[in-house]
């Protein structure tokens, strides 16, 4: 083990050794390398002469790029092409942990970690894969999921995936959950929460918020080492009053000794900046210090620079360009409102009583997403393909579950989106 990582071992250890427990073997012999390259360029910069880093230059110290570019975008050529630091840009990890406390009130008196940034929420669980799991661990999922955990987690890093019941009686299931995680014999569990959920469109409202912490407070006073994943991508995008509006990241940040808060979130669905593929991962626990979480952030970029060595220079500064834009608000809350007017229609049309013939809406009340049971055994996949066929509509399936994905649907369209389905429906189970 390189003696960089042991040096971070060490203070996971002396501040709360829980922690070090909970990393894999990968990440416990991950580091940020302070020496070599990265640490001798960083003692050059600013000197008459520096031959140090892998970039070219101009003669006049910008940095050298082709002047057709100059005319396409808008920002400080230092700005675009240089390398960006493997944790990320500071002024764009200072302003999205500034955002974390604005959004969620209960993070104001609590320490963790500053965000570091990474290439989209993908990448960021893909991070907290190579930092957490090892090969036989056991990741606890819902059992309606996004299937591209299975490539993370089962694929990438030999995680054995572990379901429980998501909905019972139009709401979570707690039983489930608190059954499936006593049922796990290992002493670490990683947790995946992802709300509003991927593929159904459902948040905890705020009566079940504090029975999930309640579940996962038993595992941990039992002894269990915890590593609870939330999966926050479509973060903000609540539409009921009775809906839990804050990150379980800040609960989870306080909760027990035993339980790492891994935080995995970004821009890409609560900005609408799909392509700029910058996300964070932020850490959390209880009576967590500074030290702990640079340990973490050290190890983190460390993982990131052996990976894809950091993240869109370009993507960073523009992000960053309209967070400082006095506009940037009421333009968010512009989009909201957009979806929040399609959640509406969708909800009021799945009530007419013909459809629900066939149609069993599944709980929805966040995100971009809700999700439909057929009735009369009809056969999810068949129904997919004669809308393709007859009916123009595209839909995805999960096994015999189908989502719908009203955040890509003009409001206009999502009574017809509907009758659509319902017709398909009648279609096939007429034949």
């Amino acid at each position: 083990m390189n003696e960089q990582a042991k040096v971070l071992n060490d203070v996971i250890r002396a501040q709360n050794s829980n922690v070090l427990k909970m990393l894999s073997e990968k990440g416990k012999n991950i580091y940020f390398p302070k020496l070599g390259i990265l640490a001798q360029s960083a003692q050059a910069k600013g000197k008459n002469i520096n031959a140090t880093i892998g970039e070219a230059v101009e003669d006049d110290g910008t940095s050298m790029h082709l002047p057709a570019f100059d005319s396409l975008i808008n920002l400080p050529v230092n700005s675009i092409f240089p390398y960006a630091p493997s944790f990320g840009k500071k002024e764009l990890r200072d302003c999205w942990k500034d955002f974390l406390i604005r959004k969620n009130n209960s993070l104001k008196n609590i320490i963790f970690s500053t965000p570091i940034a990474t290439n989209g929420v993908t990448h960021g669980m893909s991070m907290a894969g190579y930092m957490f799991v090892d090969e036989g661990d056991t990741v606890v999922l819902s059992d309606l999921y996004w299937e591209n955990y299975n490539l993370i987690f089962e694929n990438g890093y030999g995680a054995i995936i572990k379901t429980f019941q998501l909905f019972k009686n139009g709401g979570f299931d707690l039983g489930s959950f608190s059954e499936t995680l006593k049922s796990i014999e290992h002493e670490k569990i990683i947790v995946l929460l992802n709300f509003p959920n991927n593929p159904s469109g459902y948040t905890p409202v705020n009566t079940e918020v504090g029975r999930i912490m309640d579940v996962l407070l038993y595992i941990a006073q039992k002894g269990k080492k915890l590593i609870v994943l939330i999966d926050d991508a479509y973060f903000g995008l609540v539409y009921e009053d009775n809906v839990y509006r804050e990150s379980i990241f800040a609960e989870l940040a306080q909760l027990h000794e035993n339980i790492l808060a891994v935080k995995l979130d970004g821009p890409t669905k609560e900005d609408y900046v799909w392509g700029f593929r910058v996300g964070f991962i932020t850490y959390g626990i209880k009576n967590g210090t500074a030290a702990l979480y640079e340990a973490l952030e050290n190890k983190t970029a460390g993982a990131i620079r052996g990976n894809i060595s950091n993240i869109s220079h370009l993507s960073q500064s523009l992000l960053q360009s309209v967070y400082n834009q006095e506009s940037y608000g009421a333009m968010k809350q512009q989009k909201y409102e957009i979806l929040k007017a399609r959640y509406e229609i969708l909800k009021e049309t799945l009530k007419k009583p013909e459809y629900l013939e066939y149609i069993e809406p599944l709980p929805f009340n966040s995100g971009y997403f809700m999700c439909v049971r057929l009735r009369k055994g009809l056969n999810a996949e068949q129904v997919r393909l004669h809308l393709l066929e007859k009916y123009s509509t595209g839909v995805i399936v999960f096994g015999n579950v189908i989502r719908l994905a009203f955040s890509a649907v003009p409001k206009t369209k999502i009574p017809e989106l509907i009758h659509n389905l319902f017709l398909a429906c009648l279609d096939l189970h007429k034949n």
